[in-house]
């Protein structure tokens, strides 16, 4: 072999291996996972701060229900027909030969926690929500991971259609008070169980002679779950769906003015709304109302929530026939609007706290304990930095006053203050630490 000069020295090749070896300790997340880091959780705590309060006012409260849960909630009421039953539910047999799964959605478990519990003892309204990480096998993009965080709420105990209208308000609320305005609602009717199968049956007949011009996924779901092919963004397939037949038409009168009366709510609550008559949603417990609310963008994640009517879910886990209804947004999806449209600053805190030397005295623990019983945020300078580094570490992190101890400070028994803003500085005396407090109040509040 010419050209290549291979030394031949061992060592060259120990470095090698030693690079590899590294290589191989540095852990990285599973795949489509993704950790949350502090610049980032403001946001999170920002959207649960906003929705928690409007629930409240609403008198809804939060529930929470186990990661894990018997494989067969999800299969019992998902439906079998589903992807999410099919290809994405995280199983795994535990160690008591048990089936268990990581719950890919919110309101089966919510409707198992509402029987195990016998909250339907107490005969009145529940309403409920939730924040909670859910788990699907999906192909991770932007917007959707593995492992993703449903917010979510349940009206459950209640066949008014004004239920339905209460919990499609309480989503337009909290997309409003995130300032997430440029959305549409979109609507419709599937009826009961006895209505979809009619449906399902005349929609099969009609489809069959077009098997073969269906793209692959629906012709897959054509004896499997036909109403979902209603869903197919491929346009060939939307094309043979338009002379098809309308579920609309095999509705009952009673299916008709239970919708007929949500709408009516709606548009005298001024909430904008567009009929879609294929709108179908994924899970088999939906049945009446079902609704989404998508973000007037070209992205094919473009649905931030959806939701509906399931009056039978909890009777067919074994509870009470209970009607209820309710809705989820992505929250990771919300968070790629809103990190943009609200422009949010980091937490930072209000006063940054330097000393000379590295040299904490019991007068800075003193002023702590103040500063956090007046709820005042503060960071505590740890490095063995020159005070002049100490300054400009707090002038980049964005805080608005210093408070500086150093020798001076200590030999004249006072403390300095500085606001950053316009580099003024006033000086109180240690006895009365108070005052200082007191300006900082006031530079908290402008």
């Amino acid at each position: 072999m010419s050209g290549v000069r291979i030394p031949s020295c061992p060592i060259f090749f120990i470095k090698i291996i030693n690079k590899l070896q590294v290589r191989k300790k540095v852990m990285q997340p599973l795949r489509g996972t993704r950790d949350v880091l502090p610049d980032e959780i403001f946001f999170w705590q920002y959207i649960q701060a906003r929705a928690s309060n409007i629930l409240a006012l609403a008198n809804y409260h939060e529930i929470r229900t186990p990661m894990i849960e018997s494989t067969s909630l999800f299969k019992r009421s998902i439906g079998n027909g589903t992807d999410i039953v099919n290809k994405e539910m995280y199983n795994f047999i535990d160690q008591g030969a048990r089936e268990i799964t990581l719950k890919p959605e919110g309101t089966a478990s919510i409707a198992r926690a509402f029987i195990s519990n016998k909250l339907y003892q107490e005969n009145t309204i529940k309403r409920l929500w939730y924040l909670s990480p859910m788990f699907r096998y999906e192909r991770p993009q932007n917007g959707r991971q593995r492992q993703f965080h449903q917010l979510g709420i349940e009206c459950i105990g209640s066949s008014n259609p004004m239920a339905d209208v209460e919990v499609i308000r309480l989503a337009k609320s909290i997309l409003d008070a995130l300032e997430c305005s440029n959305y549409r609602l979109e609507i419709n009717s599937i009826g009961n169980l006895e209505e979809r199968n009619k449906y399902k049956q005349s929609l099969i007949n009609y489809l069959q002679r077009y098997t073969n011009d269906l793209d692959n996924d629906s012709q897959k779901k054509l004896y499997t779950n036909p109403l979902k092919i209603l869903d197919s963004k491929n346009i060939k397939t939307q094309e043979i769906l338009y002379n098809g037949p309308s579920l609309y038409n095999y509705l009952t009168a009673s299916s008709k003015k239970h919708f007929e009366t949500v709408c009516e709510y709606l548009s005298y609550l001024k909430i904008n709304y567009t009929t879609n008559y294929n709108l179908v949603r994924g899970l088999d417990y939906y049945n009446y109302t079902a609704f989404e609310i998508k973000t007037n963008n070209t992205n094919n994640q473009n649905t931030i929530c959806g939701g509906g009517r399931y009056d039978s879910l909890i009777k067919q886990l074994g509870g009470p026939d209970t009607p209820s209804v309710g809705w989820a947004i992505g929250v990771e999806r919300l968070l790629l609007i809103i990190q943009e449209k609200l422009k949010l600053q980091k937490l930072t805190p209000i006063v940054y706290i330097a000393t000379e030397d590295n040299f904490i005295r019991k007068e800075i623990l003193e002023i702590i304990q103040l500063l956090e019983k007046r709820n005042i945020s503060y960071e505590l300078d740890f490095h063995n930095h020159s005070l002049q580094k100490q300054l400009k570490k707090a002038d980049k992190m964005g805080v608005k006053a210093c408070i500086i101890l150093r020798s001076y400070e200590i030999m004249n028994k006072c403390i300095t203050l500085k606001k950053l803003e316009n580099s003024e500085q006033e000086q109180f005396s240690m006895s009365n630490i108070n005052q200082l407090i007191q300006q900082l109040e006031s530079i908290q509040k402008n």
